[in-house]
């Protein structure tokens, strides 16, 4: 029998053996405690171990599973709430109550709950791996869509008649081509850290709109893409993430709260329960899956959430859905490695972080993608990944290291956060690498004219920020009537459009079409009042008239459903720029 040779922290070594497998899971301790094998010798078999080993001694059992760490995939997944390991923590509440007691064995999914069953395959017919054989409400708004296993493939022999069925019942057979036979269940297992397969990749071609319009107008991430959201304590990293889940028009959101603190979880479950989705009216959590690995919570398991969530995400990217996954924080995760690194006594890199932080990072990242699975036309994964460099420094390897992964780019600012700005998004170190490949997008959808109206806004912005180094030496009052009329502009752009209120009824969610119109609204001020401004009108003057000010409050006045103010908008600066040059 093999037993614990030496136990540091979450890393447990075995001498004398060779049983175990590379990433195998095995069962460690007389508690039975979650590891995995991360290393392998001559002499011994390191381990390290997603439970608290407290209370552990040398000469305790290691058993083998055979397996690698894999979570189990069926109906139940979605308004669950799982810790990092997919232990679903509400029946461990049950159970143990506010804590998880060690070697705590809680079957993932329940496993005695009966869903409405639909099968889609009829015996005889050819399957393969990845193809949808039987359907079952989820939820009231997520059909759950059952795919043969990968590996399988062959001719049905045995189909169960619809009808109510747990997760482990057999409802199907498949005879493969050598004439073994293969039972399919409701759910299947799938390893953490290995890609699920799909047909092929497909060129991102369409935004995720989020109705934030820092994001969506200046910033825009692709569905299937990568964006990081950068910004010390209190920038609003999981602010901005909760918005993005809420609004986003993902089909699926997959909440990882990833080394954070217990109450910012709590914040969360109490939020997302209580927010009715306005696209069907039903509750959010009803297309939510949270994973929620706290700061308390072992060390090592808060690698494993990462793969966990994102496994969850592309098993239902291969039913055909749209997933977003919110990982918050990825700094977390990130010293999670270090410790762990610390531990098997393998040499530092920079700040302490592993040499191979930067691999962890690209293997993560490029999981995302919109991809044509098996089974469906197509569906997506988009990560957006927090991090949190202390003392807001973005030269830390985490956040330098993420940037090479992504191609969108969301800068929090601490200044632009106490002056209680949020979305805290600095535009000035800020980009997005999408933006030129959404131009047939927003031309279609919105406007042949958006993505110039964006170029000029950014333009204005830059502007400004140049003026601005000019103004901190010699004062506002020297500039040039046209550069006045440039810093007015760009506060408004400023305070009236990239400023966005998360309590607003009519703000917290701002469609396109909108947003297009504030941007033509405010480009159509600015237009006249240089031309005024070039005919001889002074700035004082346009500024009296109080247009400005009529735009930076016309994201609270213009309701979302009614547009047509945008008209009188437009009419009024025509009227009073007029008049002031015939005056």
């Amino acid at each position: 029998m093999n037993t614990v040779y030496s136990i540091n922290g979450p890393v447990v070594k075995v001498r004398n053996t060779h049983d175990f497998s590379m990433l195998e899971k095995v069962n460690v301790g007389n508690k039975r405690l979650v590891g995995e094998v991360i290393g392998i010798d001559a002499d011994e078999t390191t381990i390290q171990v997603y439970e608290v080993t407290t209370g552990m001694k040398p000469g305790e059992p290691v058993e083998g599973t055979g397996a690698p760490v894999s979570v189990t995939l069926g109906p139940g997944i979605i308004s669950n709430i799982f810790d990092g390991i997919e232990r679903p923590l509400r029946d461990i509440a049950a159970i143990d109550g506010a804590y998880i007691s060690e070697g705590c064995d809680v079957s993932n999914l329940d496993e005695k709950k009966k869903w409405d069953v639909s099968l889609k395959v009829s015996v005889g017919d050819e399957v393969t791996g990845g193809q949808i054989f039987a359907v079952c409400p989820e939820t009231g708004v997520i059909e759950h869509r059952c795919m043969i296993p990968h590996g399988i493939r062959g001719a049905v022999s045995y189909t169960a008649p619809d009808g109510m069925y747990t997760i482990n019942d057999v409802i199907a057979r498949v005879t493969d081509e050598n004439g073994a036979e293969h039972e399919l269940t409701l759910c299947q297992r799938w390893p953490i850290k290995t890609p699920r397969p799909f047909e092929r990749r497909l060129p991102v071609h369409r935004p995720l709109i989020t109705g934030q319009r820092v994001i969506d107008t200046m910033f825009p991430v692709a569905k299937g893409g990568t964006a990081a959201v950068p910004g010390g304590f209190g920038t609003g990293k999981t602010m901005t993430q909760h918005q993005l889940a809420k609004w986003c028009d993902a089909d699926i959101i997959v909440y990882i709260g990833c080394g954070e603190r217990g109450n910012e979880m709590t914040q969360v479950l109490e939020e997302f329960s209580g927010l009715i989705d306005p696209k069907n009216n039903r509750p959010l959590t009803d297309r939510t899956v949270l994973i929620a690995n706290t700061s308390n919570m072992p060390v090592a398991a808060r690698e494993a959430s990462i793969y966990t969530g994102i496994t969850i995400a592309e098993y239902y990217r291969d039913m055909g859905y749209h997933i977003a996954i919110m990982a918050d924080s990825t700094s977390r995760w990130a010293e999670a490695l270090r410790e762990i690194s610390g531990r098997l006594e393998e040499m530092p890199a920079e700040e302490g972080f592993p040499a191979y932080l930067p691999s962890r990072l690209a293997a993560f990242y490029e999981r995302a993608g919109y991809v044509k699975p098996y089974g469906a036309d197509e569906g997506s994964v988009t990560v957006i990944g927090a991090v949190s460099p202390q003392g807001s420094d973005f030269s830390e390897p985490v956040t330098q290291n993420t940037k090479r992964f992504v191609r969108c780019f969301w800068a929090l600012d601490k200044s632009l956060a106490y002056a209680r700005h949020y979305p805290a998004i600095n535009w000035n170190d800020s980009y997005s690498e999408y933006t030129d490949e959404f131009a047939e997008f927003f031309s279609e959808n919105v406007d042949r004219d958006f993505v110039e109206y964006r170029r000029r806004i950014a333009s204005l912005l830059a502007e400004e920020n140049k003026l601005m180094e000019i103004v901190k030496l010699i004062g506002a009052d020297v500039l040039p009537d046209d550069q006045k009329l440039t810093i007015e502009t760009a506060r408004v752009i400023r305070v009236g459009f990239l400023q966005q209120n998360a309590y607003h009824k009519d703000d917290t969610y701002v469609p396109l079409e909108k947003q297009f119109l504030m941007m033509k609204a405010i480009l159509s001020l600015y237009d006249r009042a240089l031309s005024a401004i070039s005919s001889g009108v002074v700035f004082s003057s346009i500024i009296a008239t109080g247009l400005f000010d009529v735009l930076v409050k016309m994201k609270y006045e213009i309701p979302n459903n009614d547009l047509s103010e945008f008209n009188k908008i437009e009419a009024d600066i025509e009227q009073l720029i007029s008049a002031l040059e015939q005056e």
